[in-house]
């Protein structure tokens, strides 16, 4: 058996916390797992990023329009190879927005699910206790629930299927069928939603409590 599964899933961004570890999340579309992981192996991961829900090509760059309290501006994604991570090779995920970016760890495992490894300046797996997390799993499934990570201390959050058979319409164009989740944080008091559409990946989010953001997929290339 595989010792991820043996031992035991984004956005973009949720941690877990809890002062005495790690809290196993309740059964999903990754029956088997604990999530998060404490002790994730090398040999259960594949070299790429290819769940057609959340596919990370290297090269790949996708631009999304944002609209929030200072009006409409542009966030830039792409995608490229990044390090090892709890002795997992991971892809990174680098979010530019203003100026400023945003960093964050993927990898694969057999079985198809997306861990996020962690975000560069703020947690890591391996490193004080973090942990990795799923941030979309092979299989999601309407109802499921899980925990994405765990960072020591950090808030709670938990993403959960609402359906996987949604329809929607951004400025890059039409997409159907679509997997929704919702992404709570209790002690935070914020909500949001993210949608993916196969072969493409996050497609659209925004808050449903906290400070309005919106942000939906505008144009999808390559950085070559």
């Amino acid at each position: 058996m595989l010792g991820v599964l043996a031992a035991l899933s984004p956005a973009v961004v949720t941690l877990v916390g809890c002062a005495s570890g790690s809290v196993a999340s309740p059964p999903a579309g990754v029956d088997g797992l604990v999530v998060p992981s404490p002790s994730p192996e090398a040999d259960d991961f594949a070299a790429t990023v290819t769940n057609p829900w959340f596919p990370l090509r290297d090269g790949a760059r996708v631009v999304y329009r944002v609209i929030d309290d200072r009006g409409y501006h542009r966030l830039t994604v792409t995608v490229a190879p990044g390090p090892a991570v709890a002795g997992v090779a991971t892809t990174a995920r680098v979010s530019t927005e203003g100026g400023r970016s945003t960093t964050d760890w993927y990898a694969q495992d057999r079985r198809g699910n997306v861990w996020w490894f962690g975000r560069a300046g703020e947690w890591r797996a391996g490193t004080d206790g973090a942990e990795a997390g799923v941030a979309v799993p092979a299989v999601p499934r309407v109802g499921d629930g899980w925990a994405t990570a765990y960072a020591g201390g950090a808030d709670l959050q938990v993403a959960t299927v609402v359906t996987r058979d949604a329809a929607l319409a951004v400025p890059q164009g039409n997409h159907y069928p679509v997997l929704l989740l919702e992404v709570t944080s209790p002690a935070t008091g914020q909500d949001r939603v993210v949608y993916y559409a196969k072969g493409v990946g996050v497609l659209e989010e925004n808050t449903q409590r906290g400070a309005y953001r919106l942000v939906q997929l505008a144009r999808v290339g390559s950085s070559g």
